[in-house]
């Protein structure tokens, strides 16, 4: 009987993981472009100056290529002094690529163990996140543990939505990148990821910046905070549109602005405007690709870099 057991749960332990392999592949049934073109960024024989970019991450190949990748790129260029290497914080996206594509991105720990082990002196981070929120405070705290691990400490800049300078030029930005759409008759809505974070306060920061700038047609919302879609809904109710665009306000395009903005499924964003009576058109693009927002990237690098040499 004990044997019996035996082979009955063996049995649903590899029915189990057959079911999650089969899920797994059947969330992703689509191409996310070719994983080669994407430089990972964790090369030895870095030198004694290095510039760690420090991102969540997406497994998604063109649009991490495209907005990660091209941050990291315009940050070497500008800084060429200093050795730019990656790092990613989301170990999910890190294990999804490497077992999908084969390629492999460092994590934090390891990026920051390649910088010891290279002979790293002054170390440079800088995050490519949008605001002040969790997954920032999280990277601070890591790096707390590496302070006394370089001779000339470590340096951090900051992140896209940071001086009333920065949320001026990303207003300006939003504005210029959805104004050929604005008809008076549509509807222009941000989708941002949205945190339990204090610094979700960005989101109404940034609405009333584009009010500020007249962008009467302008509207942020957020997938898992507020405002919510809901709110958006209540808050473009009554004004005669009979459009609604929806572009989303995360650094790269990858599962929430394909899936929950812009999927076929009845809880996206596209099908939840379409069935209030709307014509949804979805820019997929992310604020990575924009060249103006990755210089504000270039310019706080630049500040931090300029910070550690003064040291």
């Amino acid at each position: 009987m004990k044997k019996l057991l035996a082979i009955l749960l063996a049995l649903v332990l590899a029915l189990g993981c057959l079911t999650a392999l089969a899920e797994e592949a059947d969330e992703e049934n689509y191409e996310t472009g070719d994983a080669t073109l994407d430089d990972v960024r964790n090369q030895d024989d870095i030198g004694d100056k290095e510039l760690l970019v420090v991102s969540f991450g997406t497994s998604y190949n063109d649009s991490r290529r495209l907005t990660i990748g091209a941050i990291e790129g315009d940050i070497a260029q500008a800084i060429p002094e200093f050795a730019v290497r990656r790092g990613f914080t989301a170990q999910i996206i890190i294990d999804h690529v490497e077992r999908r594509d084969g390629m492999h991105i460092d994590n934090i720990t390891e990026a920051l163990d390649r910088a010891v082990a290279n002979g790293v002196k002054t170390l440079v981070v800088q995050p490519t996140h949008l605001m002040h929120g969790f997954e920032y405070d999280d990277v601070i705290e890591e790096l707390a543990e590496y302070a006394d691990a370089f001779e000339n400490g470590i340096t951090v800049g900051e992140p896209l939505l940071t001086s009333d300078e920065d949320f001026d030029r990303v207003g300006d930005i939003m504005i210029d990148l959805l104004k050929d759409y604005d008809d008076g008759e549509t509807a222009l809505v941000y989708m941002g990821h949205g945190t339990e974070h204090e610094y979700n306060k960005v989101y109404a920061r940034m609405q009333e910046v584009l009010q500020a700038k007249g962008a009467e047609n302008y509207y942020i919302g957020t997938v898992e905070a507020e405002p919510s879609v809901d709110d958006v809904l209540a808050a473009i109710e009554g004004k005669g549109y009979k459009r609604v665009v929806l572009r989303d306000m995360m650094v790269v395009c990858g599962d929430h602005a394909n899936n929950d903005m812009a999927g076929d499924e009845e809880d996206s964003w596209k099908s939840i405007f379409t069935a209030a009576g709307y014509d949804v058109e979805c820019v997929l693009e992310g604020l990575g690709q924009v060249p103006e927002i990755r210089q504000i990237y270039v310019e706080h690098a630049q500040a931090a870099v300029e910070a550690a040499e003064a040291e």
